[in-house]
Order: C-alpha cells, then sequence, then structure tokens
C-alpha cells in the first residue's frame, strides 16, 4: 500500500511515516499543500492523509482540487480543530474520515486499512488476495499457501503484497525499489534480489509448484502454474 502524507508538523508527519514505513507501507511526504496536490495527481496512491493548516495550499482546497480532477483517492484529514462544522466541511469537500490531532497511531493505522477495503468493491475483496493457493489478508496481517500459515516480516508482507496485487505482470527492480523502500533511484546495492530471495524461501520453498519466477534482465513476475 503506497500512501501520500501532506503535513508541515515536522515531528508528526517524521513520527506517522516511520511508523507506516515500519508497518510495511510506502509513505511520500509533501510539507505543503501546493506539493502536496502536485504529488497526488501526478501519482497513484492508495489513500492519502492531508493536514488542514498547510502553507502555499490549505488541506481542503488540495481535497477540493483532487475531487475536481476526478481522483477517487481514499483521504483521511487531520486537524487539530474538533468542531462539527468543521468536520462537516471536510465530508463535504470530498475527504472519505476525520482524526482529530493528537491521535493514536494505532487508529490511524486501523482507519487506512477501512479505507483500503472500502475502495474496493466488496470488503471481502478488499481484505483479502489470492494468487494460485497464495492468500495475503490485509485485516489478519496474515499469510498461507495451501492452508499453511507463512510468517512474513513488514517488509516481505509489503513486497508480496506488491506482487499479488501485480499477479502476472512482471514488475523491475526500479518499481520494488519505489513502491517497498521508497527509493526513487538505484541505491547501487542488491536491497531487492536479497528481498526477493528471502520471500521466495519462505512461498516457494516448500511447495511444489514455484509461484514467483525471475525474469532474468528485467525483474520478477508472481504467478500460478
Amino acid at each position: 500500500m503506497r500512501l501520500l502524507m501532506i503535513e508541515d508538523d515536522e515531528k508528526i508527519s517524521a513520527f506517522v511515516t516511520r511508523g507506516l514505513k515500519q508497518a510495511g507501507f510506502g509513505v511520500d511526504h509533501a510539507a505543503d499543500g501546493e506539493n502536496g496536490l502536485q504529488l497526488g495527481l501526478s501519482q497513484r496512491y492508495d489513500a492519502a492523509i492531508i493536514d488542514l493548516m498547510l502553507p502555499k495550499l490549505d488541506g481542503l482546497s488540495v481535497i477540493r482540487e483532487l475531487r475536481k480532477q476526478q481522483s477517487n483517492i481514499p483521504i483521511i484529514v487531520l486537524s487539530a480543530k474538533r468542531e462539527v462544522e468543521e468536520r462537516v466541511q471536510c465530508l463535504e469537500a470530498g475527504s472519505d474520515d476525520y482524526m482529530v490531532k493528537p491521535f493514536a497511531f494505532s487508529e490511524l493505522l486501523a482507519r487506512l486499512q477501512a479505507l483500503r477495503r472500502r475502495a474496493d468493491s466488496t470488503a471481502a475483496e478488499a481484505s483479502r488476495l489470492s494468487v494460485g493457493g497464495l492468500t495475503l489478508d490485509f485485516v489478519k496481517r496474515n499469510v498461507e499457501r495451501d492452508g499453511l500459515a507463512i510468517e512474513l516480516q513488514p517488509r516481505e508482507f509489503s513486497l508480496l503484497e506488491f506482487f499479488m496485487r501485480n499477479a502476472g505482470r512482471v514488475v523491475s527492480k526500479t518499481l520494488i525499489l519505489e513502491h517497498v523502500w521508497d527509493y526513487h533511484f538505484d541505491p547501487q546495492t542488491n536491497v531487492v534480489d536479497v528481498l526477493v530471495c528471502r520471500l521466495r524461501a519462505k512461498i516457494d520453498k516448500d511447495f511444489a509448484q514455484p509461484l514467483l519466477h525471475t525474469i532474468r534482465g528485467v525483474g520478477y513476475v508472481l504467478k500460478s502454474a
């Protein structure tokens, strides 16, 4: 899951971004409304977290412009204001949820998961992905293959989710770096190969048919036989 966070408070943005990355999410951060709007219109995100009091362009204007441009990205508003009128105004502008500062990170995480489930056609489809006998459950944060539980670290879970969302399609190392590590450049290391190797050992090693394949010189693909 890739998120956009538009927040000018350095402490809040650093805290939330760190927590989301530890939970296996990819996060892009913008410190002002103009930059945040540009990212929201030029990149594909699974959800956005937007503060209302922003420099250059306020959060409410960002939300309205995103909706004006036909963006259906799920949006959670962060605000220090508790007034009902403020919440109503944000919902009418096109936001999907509203959280008052200060807030618990665990609640923000739960609300993001709820937005992801509602974004798909049904809650059942949103909470699970399946390829062959491999299933990934977002709500329970667990993975199984042919009924056997597979324990994954957060980064491995995030990588598997990315592969499963792109099942049958070859994804390059560059795309993996962007979606799993937030790298928009080649760090000149083999971090992708190492993580793919670890994931393959867990989802393929003890099974007759491999699901994760290497396409030499191109990238990787997850597909059933």
